[in-house]
């Protein structure tokens, strides 16, 4: 495992390439017709999962109408906001960061017209990380699997999170089902994303995840499928079907 004392504020694990798929598609954020349909789609389930993982964790009352005040949320990859609104709106102290710089911009404004307060910052985990930065909860959806070197990154975010924090992690199976529908499907056929948006090798499997995050220093509690019924046109989740899009929670040691 990685020390802190050996990550300095160069190093990073962004991936250039990755990061002008996503700054070229950011005024679309918040388009729920545009280039981030899926999201837009999926975002109830993300919730849904994130939000009793939170509360679980950190005994909080979703009833409540600030259930998740004093705590401290960092949504890394944080794109327009999509998630970090949510978090603010229930509470938290939310920073969003992006390696996208012109993510950045675009969540601002939404937040400053939805009437929120939310830090969003254009920097990186490892960043973040080397200036000491402390999160009750790193979100850290849909970004695993377009960084460079997937056990540092998750390195990084084990160090932003405090003793008994809580980390959120999303990505994609690799396997020929989530070629056909991440990739055929979602790109080629439907056109939700811009071709070249995923890349099949990228993809991590469960078992991959689990691993990188045990060897990250956190521990892994919970895994489930994000599942997208095409009759139904809807998403939803599954403790059995983690074929294609799956979300784990893992803890680090308090």
């Amino acid at each position: 495992m990685k020390d802190e004392a050996n990550m300095s504020a160069g190093q990073t694990t962004v991936d250039p390439s990755e990061v002008a798929k996503f700054e070229a598609m950011a005024a679309e954020w918040w388009d729920p017709t545009g280039k981030f349909k899926p999201l837009h789609m999926m975002n109830p389930v993300r919730l849904d999962y994130i939000t009793s993982q939170i509360a679980a964790e950190f005994g909080r009352d979703l009833s409540d109408d600030k259930p998740f005040a004093g705590l401290r949320i960092l949504d890394i990859g944080c794109g327009g906001g999509l998630l970090s609104e949510p978090m603010a709106r229930l509470g938290a102290d939310v920073v969003g960061a992006d390696a996208a710089e012109r993510n950045i911009p675009v969540a601002q404004v939404h937040a400053e017209q939805s009437g929120l307060d939310i830090d969003y910052r254009f920097t990186t985990a490892e960043a973040l990380a080397v200036a000491g930065e402390q999160f009750d909860v790193v979100l850290n959806m849909e970004v695993v699997e377009h960084v460079a070197d997937p056990l540092s990154y998750l390195t990084a975010c084990q160090q932003l999170l405090k003793p008994g924090g809580l980390m959120v992690c999303s990505t994609i199976n690799r396997n020929p089902k989530s070629f056909m529908v991440a990739i055929v499907g979602a790109e080629h056929v439907m056109r939700w994303l811009p071709k070249g948006t995923h890349e099949w090798d990228k993809f991590i499997t469960p078992d991959e995840l689990g691993n990188l995050i045990t060897e990250s220093g956190l521990r892994l509690v919970d895994k489930q499928g994000f599942v997208f019924n095409p009759i139904l046109w809807s998403w939803s989740i599954s403790s059995r079907d983690l074929s294609v899009n799956y979300v784990t929670a893992s803890v680090k040691a308090a």
